[in-house]
């Protein structure tokens, strides 16, 4: 499906799993978008306190830790409108609770477009499926169709917060098995190379992080038939309009 042109989209909303997971499967395309002037928002349903064991860190200090990196790395790509949620990293589920998380904070964003996890596992890469990434991916869905644009869905965010129903466009799926647009980054690679350095707790053991990262994006750009040696993102794209 072809996306909705870049010049129709005012605002986009970021909604991952845990700190670092947008960085990781999208932050090349991103840095696109707000060079074009589009407004970006991020947010992390964790605070991803499970993650980095060798960083050194306490699990105790994980929390405060991530959300710092995570902030400098959306610095790195400029934005600054970063949501931690606060779950639990490793239990979350798309409860209704995570639900209206999520569809307040569509609402608040009012976004046109949205990136989030594929909720289908993908067999071909077990990481991009991790337990968390899969229940974000749902709840997001779940929020996106049919919650935030229905009056009647979690009534108290109306009446009581304000936030009026806001119906999203389309939605860029990051992780999925079965990808079918593919955005070409090259120029924009030492963005994701930036934002994904700041998340040192999780990468800065990685002596070969930016060649990981450069032959992830090559096998992207040949499954979108791009030319031989450029980078790309792979996303799967869903009208929700």
């Amino acid at each position: 499906m072809e996306p909705i042109a870049d010049s129709e989209i005012k605002r986009v909303l970021v909604i991952n799993a845990h700190p670092d997971d947008s960085d990781f499967g999208a932050s090349g395309t991103i840095a696109q978008w707000v060079a074009q002037g589009i407004e970006v928002s991020y947010v992390l349903c964790t605070n991803g306190d499970q993650g980095g064991e060798e960083s050194g860190f306490t699990k105790e200090e994980m929390p405060a830790v991530r959300q710092r990196e995570q902030r400098a790395a959306c610095a790195a790509l400029g934005i600054s409108d970063v949501t931690f949620l606060n779950y639990v990293d490793g239990h979350l589920e798309p409860t209704i609770g995570l639900r209206k998380d999520i569809v307040r904070q569509i609402r608040r964003v009012k976004p046109d477009r949205m990136i989030c996890q594929s909720p289908e596992r993908n067999w071909d890469r077990i990481g991009a499926s991790h337990p968390d990434h899969l229940a974000a991916g749902e709840a997001t869905i779940q929020a996106v169709y049919p919650d935030a644009r229905n009056p009647f869905a979690f009534t108290d965010l109306l009446e009581k917060e304000r936030l009026q129903p806001w119906k999203v466009k389309e939605v860029w799926m990051q992780g999925h098995a079965h990808p079918d647009h593919f955005v070409d980054i090259t120029d924009t690679f030492h963005f994701k190379l930036a934002a994904l350095r700041e998340h040192a707790s999780q990468t800065s053991h990685m002596e070969n992080l930016e060649e990981m990262l450069r032959e992830w994006g090559q096998r992207n750009a040949g499954l979108g038939e791009l030319p031989e040696g450029r980078i790309a993102e792979a996303f799967k794209i869903v009208n929700t309009n």
